[in-house]
This record gives C-alpha cells, structure tokens and sequence, in this order.
C-alpha cells in the first residue's frame, strides 16, 4: 500500500504546502494531493490555493512523489481545460501524476453557486467525468471520487480506481470486490493500527488528512 498526505493548501501562501510535500518526500512516502476547492468546506472567508500550481511546484522540487488532486471536480472549468491541466502537470513529473476526479455533491454546491459557475444535474456531471476519463485514462492513472451507485459503475467502466474518503476498512474491503480503492482521510489516533487494516483490506493507497503525523506515517513505511 503507498502511502500520501494531503497538502495544507487552505492558506494565504504555498509555502506550508511546499514545506510538508518536502518532508513527505524525506519520510519516504510516496505522494502529495491537494483539495480542489473554492475555499474550505463550509468557511467561505477562508483562503483556498488552487491545487496544480502548487502541485507543479511541488512536482518540481519533489521527483519523488506522486502528485494529484483530491480530487479535481468536473464543471469549475470547461473538460478541455481540466484535461490541459492534466496533461501540463504530467509533462513537468512524467508517469507521476495521478489523475483524481469527481462530480462534487451537495456540500459543494455553495462554491458553484457563489462563482456563478451554474449547478449541472448528476447525470450531466457524470457525462462529464466519462468525457474527462475518456481523455486522460490513456494517459495516466485515474482515480473517480466514490459516489453513488451510478458513478461508481461509470468509474470502474471507465478503468478508474475509486477513492473512498474516510470510511471504515470494511467498507474498503467491500468496494475492493469490483476492482483497485484507495483512501484518504484523517487517520485517528491509532494511526499504526488504522493502516495495518487499510493495507488488509486491499487500499492501494492510504492519503492522510490532517492532522498529519508524518513522523509515524515514516516509522510505518519502514517497518513495511
């Protein structure tokens, strides 16, 4: 199971992000990821990076590490331009990105609505996301975020592993069934305990949120 950390990108400057990406990349993970939001879930007067400027500068500095967001919501910009995006991280870290998207729900809607970016239906969503997998999957790793029944199978049509945000191991093994899952999310306080599981279960990735302990993410990657 490879292990990631999700970036501080909720911040004014990139720098936080830079810093952590660097010591993951001391502690021997093996990849970064950064939200793809407006501003933080629920607190629109807070800042908010975009995450592939930041993911270039850390593909940059880091030519070790994985990079992708977490995951990158279709209609924020036109397919073609997520695809450009896409496609322009992968010339700067080659065979290093991976390509994380999803339909974003209810809780995200306030962005959509306060950019004036229109609220698209779930079934235009997902055609959206079959036309973003359609042009990236020949060319890196794609991930779908998990959602109903209906995306997951137009996710697992389309050969894109499916990322599940903090639920429990069961629930991982379950999914695992139907082809590759990774996880992300904030590991608890028994992180050692909570990876043995994910790894168990079949995760292919284990992505902490904060509050990051690298320190023990590094002690359980060399005991592995």
């Amino acid at each position: 199971m490879k292990l990631g950390v999700l970036l501080p990108t909720f911040r004014e400057h990139a720098q936080d992000a830079l810093d952590v990406a660097s010591e993951a990349e001391r502690a021997y993970l093996d990849g970064v990821f950064a939200f793809d939001h407006l501003w933080p879930m629920g607190s629109p007067l807070r800042p908010a990076l975009a995450p592939f400027p930041v993911l270039a500068a850390v593909a940059s500095r880091c030519p070790s590490l994985y990079v992708g967001p977490l995951v990158a919501r279709v209609g924020l910009v036109a397919t073609a331009k997520l695809v450009e995006q896409f496609t322009t991280l992968a010339a700067l870290a080659p065979g290093r990105v991976i390509a994380a998207l999803g339909t974003g729900d209810k809780l995200s809607e306030a962005e959509q609505v306060a950019y004036d970016l229109g609220h698209l239906s779930a079934d235009e969503r997902r055609q959206l996301l079959a036309d973003a997998f359609d042009a990236l999957a020949p060319l890196m790793s794609v991930w779908s975020g998990a959602g109903s029944t209906t995306t997951n199978q137009l996710a697992r049509d389309h050969g894109a592993e499916i990322n599940l945000w903090g639920v429990t191991p069961e629930a991982v093994r379950e999914l695992s069934i139907s082809g590759p899952v990774s996880w992300a999310g904030p590991l608890g306080e028994d992180v050692e305990r909570t990876l043995d599981e994910l790894e168990s279960a079949g995760a292919t990735w284990a992505v902490a949120a904060a509050p990051l302990k690298l320190d023990r993410l590094r002690a359980w990657r060399h005991a592995h």
